[in-house]
């Protein structure tokens, strides 16, 4: 090879190795989960989530499916599973997403500036009642979001471990709680926190 363009490829390919040497870099270690997720912080997502809108939706699907059975609940998980790969009618998401409690989710999402990707409600069974964005499943009582919360009390916390956001370059992580009205859980809640920006805000003091 001409020894000119030796030497261009070299740097080509030395320039195209940075990027993706600081992607590993930014992904080699998540924020400190423990140091970000505190106690005042949990404190203020269970602010905007037990308030009149979403618990009143969460009770009124409890009342609804009150008789539900697993079969039901695992029927109505599969028609939410085909209707999120299907370009046509979606009556079961459309409930979902329509509603108050999901337009009031949506803008605490957007009112956040990034620091929440995801926010959504769970009534008693572990079924979606409100969400902020279109989940893979419409049944979470199978997984530990649920079985870590609403089973084991009305304050209960559980902060799942951090994943990596390969496609936006992001640690993320999820913070599970019961929602409860007078000291009685009726359902849970999951909110994604972008634990990149929750790192960056308390490093400048803005959280």
């Amino acid at each position: 090879m001409n020894r000119y363009f030796k030497h261009l490829a070299c740097g080509l390919a030395a320039g195209l190795a940075l990027p993706f040497m600081a992607a590993q870099s930014a992904a080699a270690q998540s924020p400190p989960v423990a140091d970000l997720v505190t106690d005042e912080f949990v404190t203020e997502l269970r602010t905007f989530l037990e308030v009149p809108i979403i618990i009143e939706a969460i009770e009124m699907q409890n009342d609804m499916r009150a008789s539900i059975t697993q079969e039901d609940i695992l029927k109505l998980d599969d028609t939410w599973r085909a209707e999120v790969g299907h370009e046509g009618d979606q009556p079961l998401i459309t409930l979902a997403i329509g509603g108050p409690a999901s337009t009031y989710l949506l803008r605490q999402q957007a009112s956040s500036k990034g620091l929440f990707s995801e926010i959504f409600v769970m009534d008693k069974n572990g079924l979606n009642v409100a969400q902020s964005s279109i989940t893979s499943d419409y049944w979470q009582g199978d997984e530990a979001k649920f079985q870590k919360t609403f089973p084991v009390g009305p304050s209960a916390v559980f902060i799942d471990e951090p994943e990596f956001n390969d496609e936006y370059g992001i640690w993320v992580v999820q913070v599970n709680l019961t929602l409860s009205r007078e000291g009685r859980p009726i359902g849970t809640s999951t909110v994604e926190i972008n634990l990149t920006e929750l790192d960056r805000r308390s490093q400048r003091g803005l959280f």
